[in-house]
């Protein structure tokens, strides 16, 4: 009887196992698919409000971007070029980009590859690839990288505190960043081994410490994505000057009321 319980038990721990190594297989060929969701739509049927000019921006290993460009000023005005996070199109960000309108700057904004029809796919450093060269088209029309401001938007402030590392950016804003993919991904798989499986990692806690731009942070307490704690502790170690914009109901998705609107202007005020 013992013998045949174990015997059970044996053959339950090896199925259990194979599962387990079938999922970490699935999730390390699976993982981008997971991460990436350019066909998400968070927004739809708002109608843009600001001129934009549709234009396309060639990266080194010779894809095309398509971004939106508003230019008021370039002599004036500040720069801002804007990093969007990892789901929908630019379409999604119109709620955002018309409060642009209201602030003397100048913007860019992007598709990653393989987002809004952009051909491609996204990885960590294809992403670098495509904001480096959204900055270099940027200069080629005569901004000053003294100038720009970098915008990451999520899985953008990766992109955004990568490139603004050992830079003399004018300013960095970071909306609802993370420490690591790493740890946002420990939030969903637990026990999944995801620092050994993952690819893209996005270490933000490591290079906040190499930016010395001023820094905006902003960040919802019940953000059910992005733990609050991630964007508090990228605040805490982040170089002076920092500023912080932190809300108690704000989720993932930030809400674009006069307040946060009104940090934004403040910020960018402060830059000049």
């Amino acid at each position: 009887m013992f013998e045949k319980l174990r015997k059970n038990l044996l053959q339950l721990f090896l199925i259990i196992l194979f599962l387990y190594f079938f999922i970490l297989v699935f999730l390390y060929f699976y993982q981008r698919n997971l991460l990436y969701h350019p066909n998400e739509n968070n927004y739809s049927g708002d109608q843009i409000s600001v001129d934009i000019q549709k234009v396309k921006i060639q990266t080194s290993d010779n894809l095309e971007l398509l971004g939106w460009y508003h230019e008021k000023n370039l002599k004036d005005y500040k720069t801002l070029i804007f990093f969007h996070g990892n789901a929908g199109s630019l379409e999604n960000r119109i709620h955002k980009l018309n409060h642009f309108q209201d602030m003397n700057i100048n913007f860019l904004i992007i598709a990653w590859r393989g987002f809004s029809g952009n051909n491609g796919k996204p990885t960590e450093q294809g992403l670098y690839e495509d904001g480096k060269s959204a900055i270099h088209w940027l200069v080629k029309k005569g901004v000053n990288e003294k100038n720009l401001v970098l915008y990451g938007e999520s899985l953008g402030t990766g992109v955004a505190t990568h490139l603004a590392q050992n830079k003399n950016y004018a300013g960095i804003i970071l909306e609802t960043p993370f420490t690591s993919l790493v740890d946002a991904a420990k939030k969903f798989y637990p026990y999944i081994p995801v620092n050994l499986i993952l690819k893209d990692k996005f270490d933000n806690y490591k290079k906040i410490k190499n930016i010395n731009s001023p820094v905006i942070v902003m960040h919802g307490e019940i953000d059910q994505i992005v733990p609050f704690s991630m964007g508090k502790k990228i605040y805490d170690i982040a170089n002076e000057p920092k500023y912080s914009y932190f809300t108690k109901y704000d989720d993932h998705m930030m809400e674009y009321d006069e307040k946060l609107v009104f940090a934004l202007k403040s910020f960018l005020k402060s830059l000049n």
